[in-house]
C-alpha cells in the first residue's frame, strides 16, 4: 500500500475529523476540551492497517493533547 506521508511527518490538518473517534490525553479529560478545527498542526504516529493516519494533534503552544485519525486527503505536509 502505498502512502503519501511517513510515520513522524509534520501535517496541517485540513478538514476537522469526527468527533466521536477523538482520544483526548487523560492529563487534560478534566478539561474543557478543545475543539479540533482545520489549520491545527500534528504529527503522523501510526499509519493504520485502513489506510488512514492517526495523527497526534498540538494545541496553540505545541503540546500534544489529543489524537485522531484521518484520510491523506484531510492532511497537508508541512516544511520545517
Amino acid at each position: 500500500m502505498g502512502t503519501k506521508f511517513k510515520r513522524g511527518t509534520k501535517v496541517k490538518i485540513l478538514n476537522s475529523p469526527d468527533a466521536e473517534y477523538v482520544e483526548y490525553h487523560t492529563e487534560n479529560s478534566g478539561e474543557e476540551q478543545t475543539k479540533i478545527v482545520a489549520g491545527m498542526t500534528g504529527k503522523i504516529n501510526i499509519i493504520l492497517p485502513n489506510g488512514k493516519y492517526h495523527v497526534e494533534i498540538f494545541d496553540d503552544n505545541g503540546n500534544e493533547f489529543a489524537y485522531a485519525p484521518f484520510e491523506e486527503e484531510s492532511l497537508e505536509a508541512l516544511n520545517d
